[in-house]
């Protein structure tokens, strides 16, 4: 992905950036390398010639999109210049935790790389706005809900892989409790919280799920209800992603049946920002959300 506004901004310490997970801290020493590469007037070609690579690796590396050797990084920063080893020091620390594998790593044989990309820019976001059409958004799932949900999009799975889809669902919702848990703001066609998935049984305890979430401070959903018509979110379900890194652009997160689109254009993210904004001024004032979630308890 294409990382915005990098050549103007110093990365933190690696410490400061650790908790982000190897997914952002990739994408952190990429821009770093691409902006030194730029400030020496060195084209791809030459940089990949320095590390005997081609100049396709230099943009995978400089996106972020592959893992670095220790090696290639110190080549690197020896052909841009930067050869004062306390200036050296911070960028090959960040090569060494980039490289360190996430929490999620131990469900690599069930996450697609597409997805496991998503996991590790949600964690570490912090500000997360979805909009969800069918869905009660993973985050927010309570278990039997999300074994429903996995089993049908599963059919062919094991108990044993659905239990364990259902713990890295669990693992990425425990983030929102933390002392670091990010905004979490949601809204939610009204289809989605009718959808019967599971039973009606499965279906209340979601409601109350919703209900005991929303009560914390960082978590904050609207319900879209049906009598609004049509919206400007039309087009379906999207994730926006926001980070505390200046270094880092705003990420827009589409899932597709068997891939997902990752948009961090400036011009993108703005117009999916302005829909999500309008689609939060049509849908149920939070209050009101919670009012509707009650009063659909009575119907499960």
């Amino acid at each position: 992905m294409a990382i915005r506004r990098a050549e103007e901004i110093e990365p933190r310490s690696p410490v400061a950036l650790a908790k982000g997970g190897p997914t952002v801290l990739r994408i952190l020493l990429g821009s770093q390398l691409r902006r030194l590469r730029q400030e020496r007037g060195i084209s791809r070609e030459e940089a990949g010639y320095a590390i005997r690579a081609s100049h396709a690796k230099i943009s995978r590396l400089e996106l972020g999109k592959v893992s670095f050797k220790e090696r290639d990084v110190a080549d690197l920063l020896t052909l841009y210049g930067v050869t004062d080893p306390a200036d050296r020091a911070p960028l090959l620390e960040l090569a060494r935790q980039a490289n360190r594998p996430g929490w999620w790593h131990k469900y690599s044989d069930l996450l697609p790389h597409w997805f496991e990309v998503y996991v590790g820019l949600e964690e570490a976001a912090s500000i997360i706005r979805t909009y969800e059409i069918q869905f009660i958004p993973g985050l927010l799932q309570s278990r039997d809900y999300a074994r429903a949900v996995i089993s049908i999009g599963h059919p062919r799975a094991s108990k044993e892989e659905i239990d364990r889809r259902i713990e890295l669902r669990e693992r990425r919702q425990q983030r929102l409790l933390g002392p670091d848990a990010p905004t979490l703001w949601a809204v939610v066609d009204e289809a989605a919280v009718r959808r019967p998935f599971g039973g009606p049984k499965v279906m209340r305890g979601q409601i109350e799920h919703l209900l005991e979430m929303t009560e914390r401070p960082n978590i904050r959903l609207q319900v879209l209800p049906f009598s609004r018509g049509g919206h400007a979110a039309a087009g379906g379900p999207f994730t926006f992603l926001r980070f505390s890194e200046p270094a880092l652009p705003d990420v827009v997160y589409i899932e597709q049946l068997t891939s997902a689109l990752y948009l961090d254009k400036r011009e993108d993210t703005d117009a999916y920002m302005e829909v999500m904004d309008r689609v939060s001024v049509q849908a149920n004032t939070v209050a009101a959300s919670k009012q509707f979630l009650k009063d659909l308890l009575d119907e499960f």
